[in-house]
């Protein structure tokens, strides 16, 4: 039958349901798709697409975030396509919804990334399966009160130097593991930064992120040389992405939290 229903961004999305054909253009909410059982449905992928691994690689890669194979979805006959404001484009978005239905998620905060999963679990006939989950990464993130305090910063990209800021999934996890994010008060989502605005941030924490960049041991020394007080420490940014991740994701904060030691 057809539904109708209203995405995050307020557009109205009609399309068969539950669907049969999903295409999901972004990681975390492909990685979700899976856990609610839904991995017969999912027929299409962005190539960054790559949890739960190896079950994903079975699915056919279609997209990027930022670009798309139109003919590819096409030829996939989608009863519906999933998109997200950040990961994807507008562009994108207003390409595919003159041929498909498009549902459109947004996640800026922990808060959200519940919210879309329990979205899911609504266009997909999968809510009790959402709620499930909900309810298991609740219970997990809520172990992690009280460990630590202090302020952290999150470094994405080098060349120039970047960070996640104030309106990002980064930002409120920082926040729900009890750090400040000094960065939060600069212009921007991801604001390109200075050696002087590390000065000035001055955070007791800096996580050096494993993508986008690939930052790794070898990078420690130039922000300790920056920030000689600071804990300088690498970490898996996989771990920082909403969805089923973030169950893994509680053991891992708790590990690298005991290594800060802040």
């Amino acid at each position: 039958m057809e539904r109708t229903v209203h995405d995050a961004l307020g557009r109205s999305v009609t399309y068969t349901y539950p669907p049969k054909r999903i295409i999901s253009l972004c990681p975390g909410i492909t990685d979700t798709l899976f856990a609610l059982d839904l991995q017969e449905e999912i027929v299409g992928r962005t190539r960054f697409c790559i949890h739960p691994s190896p079950a994903v690689l079975d699915v056919k890669a279609v997209a990027g975030t930022k670009d798309i194979k139109l003919d590819a979805i096409l030829q996939l006959k989608p009863d519906l396509i999933i998109a997200e404001k950040e990961e994807n484009t507008k562009e994108i978005v207003e390409a595919l919804e003159h041929h498909l239905p498009v549902y459109v998620a947004e996640v800026q905060c922990v808060e959200e990334a519940y919210t879309m999963i329990e979205d899911m679990g609504d266009v997909t006939d999968r809510r009790k399966e959402a709620q499930s989950l909900i309810a298991e990464i609740q219970k997990g993130f809520h172990s992690l009160q009280g460990l630590t305090t202090g302020s952290a910063m999150y470094v994405i990209w080098k060349k120039p130097y970047m960070a996640a800021g104030r309106t990002t999934y980064i930002d409120s996890l920082l926040e729900t593991l009890g750090f400040s994010n000094p960065i939060r008060v600069l212009p921007g989502r991801y604001p390109e930064l200075t050696t002087h605005d590390f000065k000035y941030a001055n955070p007791d924490l800096v996580l050096l992120a494993s993508e986008p960049y690939p930052f790794k041991e070898k990078h420690v020394p130039e922000f300790q040389e920056m920030l000689p007080h600071a804990t300088i420490l690498p970490i898996d940014g996989e771990m920082f992405w909403y969805g089923p991740r973030m169950l893994e994701a509680t053991s891992y904060f708790k590990e690298w939290l005991s290594k800060a030691s802040l």
